[in-house]
């Protein structure tokens, strides 16, 4: 029996006296606005932010260049104005996560149509076939989008298309829309630097791209079990393992962490902040709870082989920004049986530490990635 999926939700709206209606679709699972207008290319930027500030989501019947640069001035009018004042690292990161929130919504509410055949029928509109196909599938149902996320789905399908180039594996990879692209190095490095003993089964639990499972296999693992809860992640995940040629030695298994079994060497690099997510991708970074990294810690030891080895891969993050401290990581750790033999560190080399615009700045150019080497006590 075929799982239910989510329920199909529809838009209504009047226009020049006349009642329309169309589906609503978001690949980042957002709810359908409740209240719909429809606007041209008269509205003014002010206008259409006091529209969306109030949750009203606009309706573009416009010039798709014109929607685009009303989006724009919306990006502008959300960003968070200059402050001078003495704020602790958490209200830091606080104000920001609520500025991101804030800015999400606002842009979330300008809409255009998606017609059958993934076209956006606007004047100027570009051809978003490919990318809307990757994104929502082929459309047979005229619908709904927002802008900003089919802007992102172009974003995503160009990534996809150029692919990006791992050098722990010497290839290229190209990730699957709604999947984290593996553009910060120091977790893939760890993995590929770390000594490794001469595990015959490893699982990689959280594959996202299947990065990690990769590594693995080309370090001469001989048997790889790689597993994820999101279709799409498991679906690049394959295509990953295939276009590498290590379909023999990898297989990508779509389970809520571990498959059935056990593995002398089990890895997880799961997401390193634990506070709410509020996209699709946000779930890489965001972990509410820590529900991953304890779900993982507390099962781990039900699927390691005696003498096996736990490679926890994890950013300090969450700890500089004071949403978790070094006991609380320890204590989860010694609860699930388990002790800390050694640890890698990389200092971070991704783009956004060295932004000095960014209000994290200074955290961002802090931050440590953690290999956590453990053991069974």
């Amino acid at each position: 029996m075929t799982a239910a999926g989510p329920p199909r939700e529809y838009l209504d709206w009047s226009e020049n006296g006349v009642s329309a209606s169309a589906l609503w679709r978001s690949a980042n699972g957002a709810p359908a606005p409740k209240r719909v207008v429809p606007v041209d290319d008269t509205i003014t930027a002010d206008a259409a932010y006091r529209l969306a500030s109030q949750g009203v989501a606009l309706l573009w019947t416009g010039d798709f260049q014109n929607a685009r640069q009303i989006l724009t001035a919306l990006e502008h009018r959300t960003r968070p104005r200059p402050d001078k004042t003495p704020r602790t690292t958490a209200e830091l990161f606080y104000r920001y996560r609520q500025n991101r929130s804030h800015r999400a919504r606002i842009l979330s509410l300008l809409l255009v149509p998606l017609e059958i055949g993934n076209i956006i029928g606007l004047r100027r509109a570009p051809d978003v076939v490919a990318a809307t196909v990757d994104a929502y599938g082929s459309i047979a149902e005229a619908s709904v989008v927002s802008l900003h996320e089919v802007l992102g789905t172009i974003g995503a399908h160009q990534w996809r298309t150029k692919g990006i180039r791992v050098a722990a594996l010497n290839a290229s990879i190209f990730p699957h829309y709604g999947t984290f692209f593996p553009v910060r190095s120091e977790y893939v490095d760890l993995v590929a630097t770390a000594p490794l003993a001469a595990p015959r089964v490893a699982f990689d639990i959280g594959t996202g791209t299947g990065v990690l499972a990769a590594v693995l296999a080309t370090r001469g693992v001989p048997r790889v079990i790689a597993t994820d809860l999101e279709p799409r992640a498991v679906a690049s995940a394959r295509e990953t393992v295939s276009r590498l040629g290590l379909s023999g030695r990898i297989e990508v298994q779509l389970t809520d962490l571990f498959p059935e079994g056990r593995a002398d060497l089990i890895v997880c690099n799961p997401p390193w902040i634990p506070a709410t997510a509020h996209s699709l991708l946000d779930a890489a970074v965001y972990d509410p709870g820590s529900r991953m990294l304890k779900g993982f810690l507390a099962g781990v030891i039900d699927h390691l082989e005696p003498n096996g080895e736990v490679w926890l891969v994890l950013s300090d993050f969450a700890e500089l920004v004071g949403l978790r401290t070094r006991a609380d990581l320890m204590t989860v750790i010694d609860t699930a049986g388990l002790r800390v033999t050694g640890a890698l560190e990389a200092a971070a080399v991704h783009s956004r530490a060295s932004d000095t615009s960014d209000p994290l700045h200074a955290v961002r150019q802090s931050e440590v990635t953690s290999l956590w080497r453990l053991r069974t006590k």
